[in-house]
């Protein structure tokens, strides 16, 4: 009986031990492999609402051109072919520009209707058009734009639209699943799936990059759409593609949020972007020893990472920071840098006036300092930029026909609404009917935007306000604008 049982007990041994042999192989197998397969329903169902279909349109316009003269060459003192004197070889002539029409995509990023895209996408524009998910159409206003980093602000006129939550790129890892949402080749809502192929990739197309390289894929059309991760967050804003043949062929480039957020800031706040540079010139580490290889030489700079210093201005924040040329930059706040992109990304969300720790390496020997980063200028002040109508706080509408017979006149801005902002700060309130802004008559919002905008580009940024109140009496405000 003793045999019989100690039988039955070795066998219910191995298979308890077989069933913890496969349960920690099955742990140590989902250990290598977390989260798979991924299921990319939320996110997209998160994103397509807040992604938004751009039309944009160039009017016609007529330009003076210089074009050759057949002429050019026969002595004209009186101007009878239109160039007096011997000409040249070229005489100026008017011509008219054909309409330009294109599309792309957008982010909405606020429930009032601010909305990011690239700045290829509305730069120029005459007209924008938003087309919602829904197909709910806006006109839409061009609050900023930053060709350094190729990305724009607009606002469109809503309440309560969705909007898509801003994730953190830096945590977004190589591997990692996301989502290009956007509108290719007017095909809109399109979404397609992917993995990040790299980060901080430089490809010389802007001032400013530090692109999220991706195999999700991205066609004309996407540009200023959505790069989403699994979570249904925004990482990033799908900017280009890399092809030979104009369509995709493997890889598209997203801006990373770490830059949007703060050209979105800045744009809405100042109008422009303050721009903080260590106004240094180098490149990364292993391009220069390449270059040094090429010729012949040896290099040991004690690293193969980092930003090698070829140049140093003077006055900048650079030169305060003790850099001189042949240096390596290995850490910008605390944060390891390998390649100049990741600086460029680091410092793209600071402002002239920040300061932050830069670790430097000089005859392979480690230097830390504290330094006080400056604008282009060499200064830390503002840079102003043209303002947005938003700064003074209310919401307009063109005056009816019914309020042109009552107060006898033609044209007019109804303030519907004065919220927190300059013309409440300066007493006007809601029903006024503006007529005037410095001397230019205001006959619909874009005119008023116009005005604010030369006026907060210039010394004196001060609004001289005309108009009606309510009981038809004329009054005249005064409205300082930051």
């Amino acid at each position: 009986m003793m045999k019989k049982y100690s039988k039955y007990l070795l066998i219910a041994m191995c298979v308890v031990a077989v069933a913890f042999s496969a349960g920690a192989f099955m742990k140590a197998s989902a250990a290598k492999a977390p989260g798979q397969p991924v299921d990319l329903t939320y996110a997209a169902e998160k994103a397509l609402p807040a992604v938004v279909h751009i039309k944009y349109v160039q009017n016609s316009k007529t330009k003076t051109v210089e074009v050759e003269d057949p002429f050019g060459d026969f002595f004209d003192p009186f101007g009878f072919f239109g160039n007096p004197g011997n000409g040249g070889g070229t005489r100026k002539q008017k011509v008219q520009t054909p309409k330009r029409e294109g599309s792309g995509s957008g982010v909405i990023i606020s429930a009032d209707g601010y909305i990011v895209t690239n700045n290829h996408v509305v730069n120029g524009a005459d007209e924008l058009t938003v087309t919602l998910n829904d197909n709910t159409e806006f006109s839409a206003r061009i609050i900023g734009t930053d060709e350094t980093t190729d990305l724009a602000l607009i606002k469109v006129s809503g309440k309560d639209l969705p909007t898509l939550p801003i994730g953190d790129s830096d945590k977004l890892k190589v591997g990692e699943w996301v989502l290009a949402v956007g509108n290719p080749f007017n095909l809109n809502s399109t979404v397609t799936a992917g993995i990040v192929s790299a980060k901080s990739r430089g490809l010389g197309a802007n001032g400013v990059e530090s692109f999220i390289q991706t195999d999700a894929a991205i066609n004309a059309g996407n540009s200023g759409g959505a790069l989403v991760n699994t979570n249904g967050e925004l990482v990033g804003i799908n900017a280009m593609l890399y092809s030979q043949t104009g369509s995709y062929s493997g890889y598209g480039f997203a801006i990373p949020t770490t830059i949007m957020n703060k050209v979105v800031e800045d744009l809405k706040k100042y109008g422009t972007v303050q721009r903080a540079v260590l106004d240094i010139q180098g490149t990364d580490v292993h391009n220069y020893i390449d270059a040094q290889k090429a010729e012949g030489k040896t290099v040991d700079l004690g690293t193969h990472e980092g930003i090698y210093v070829a140049k140093v201005n003077e006055n900048g924040s650079g030169e305060d920071a003790g850099l001189k040329e042949g240096d390596v930059i290995i850490e910008v706040g605390g944060k390891q840098v390998k390649k100049m992109t990741e600086l460029q990304e680091f410092l793209a969300s600071k402002r002239p006036g920040d300061k932050i720790s830069i670790t430097y390496l000089r005859d392979k020997k480690k230097i830390t300092k504290t330094v006080t980063l400056k604008n282009t200028k060499g200064n830390t002040e503002v840079v102003k930029g043209a303002a947005d109508i938003d700064v003074l706080g209310g919401n307009f509408r063109p005056i009816s026909d019914t309020q042109k017979q009552e107060f006898s006149i033609n044209y007019g801005l109804e303030v519907t609404k004065v919220n927190s902002g300059a013309l409440k700060e300066a007493g006007v309130t809601k029903g006024f009917i503006i007529q005037k802004v410095n001397d230019q008559p205001i006959k619909s919002i874009e005119d008023l935007q116009d005005v604010v905008k030369q006026v907060s580009g210039g010394k004196e940024s001060v609004l001289w306000i005309q108009g009606l109140q309510p009981t038809g009496k004329k009054a005249y405000f005064a409205v300082p604008i930051e």
